[in-house]
């Protein structure tokens, strides 16, 4: 089974997945943090143009494996410590020996975490600290990411694969929100980005779309689905349940729930005001 997290480095998100007793991480989010090109599979193909011999030891060792995106779990390219050295050879950084050294801190830190898995917990909470969140939210969003790992594993469990998971998170947002996953990173002012779409969520919205895909887990288990037909049914029921209260408090609070505000930044500016 595998387990994904965010690392971060100099404040660049970086995806990894433990496999094969082994950290793999995001080759893209590997060369952004390093290069911050702005299309980074671009650079990655003129990268391996460059170096011959790169590309062609390139399937050796970087390997396809699911990681949570925006859309849902997809295939992307990962690569082992051994491997992002590699590559981080073929790119002129600054950051490359800064880079090496938090590749070890990381590994460091796992071997840490098998003994002690409270850690785990301790290190995400530190990473949205260090990111400006308040305590709430992180609250909330720790709790989401572990509804959402529960229903993505669900997911796996009955049937689902490749771009379904895209499909069934897509759907999700549709019955809730009104908004597919792509306009809703368009109201937040990041779909040009590698930004988390939740990590722009305020603490409302994070509680509905737990509340949703809470909802469709149970109902997924209740009706016993199986394939993508059938799961996107329950995931589309519990949507519209959701996207029900989502009008109801609208009506109460005077304004919509998926606000145009990027909450990270909304954040930010408090604390800016705060402290002057």
């Amino acid at each position: 089974m595998q387990e994904n997290k965010l690392a971060l480095f100099e404040d660049k998100e970086i995806r990894k997945t433990w496999y094969n007793e082994d950290w793999y991480f995001s080759v893209e989010d590997v060369v952004y943090a390093l290069t911050e090109s702005v299309n980074t599979k671009d650079y990655i193909k003129k990268m391996k143009k460059r170096n011959p011999t790169l590309a062609e030891g390139w399937g050796q060792f970087v390997t396809l494996l699911q990681l949570n995106t925006n859309g849902g779990r997809q295939k992307i390219s990962c690569s082992n410590t051994k491997g992002i050295l590699r590559i981080i050879q073929s790119i002129p950084s600054p950051k490359a020996e800064p880079f090496k050294l938090w590749l070890a801190q990381v590994g460091s830190e796992r071997l840490e975490e098998i003994v002690n898995p409270e850690l785990a917990i301790n290190r995400a909470k530190e990473t949205y600290i260090r990111k400006g969140y308040e305590d709430t939210w992180i609250s909330q969003r720790l709790k989401s990411i572990d509804s959402r790992k529960e229903l993505t594993y669900t997911w796996k469990q009955r049937g689902a694969k490749g771009r379904d998971y895209a499909i069934l998170t897509d759907e999700i947002y549709k019955s809730t929100f009104d908004l597919n996953t792509t306009q809703y990173k368009e109201l937040k002012g990041i779909n040009k980005t590698k930004r988390n779409l939740r990590d722009s969520m305020g603490k409302l919205e994070l509680a509905i779309t737990n509340l949703a895909e809470v909802t469709a887990n149970e109902m997924h288990n209740i009706n016993n689905s199986y394939g993508i037909d059938r799961l996107k049914e329950d995931v589309q029921e519990a949507g519209k349940i959701t996207g029900k209260a989502r009008v109801e408090i609208e009506q109460k609070i005077g304004k919509k729930v998926a606000e145009k505000t990027n909450y990270k930044n909304l954040t930010n500016s408090n604390i800016k005001q705060i402290e002057n």
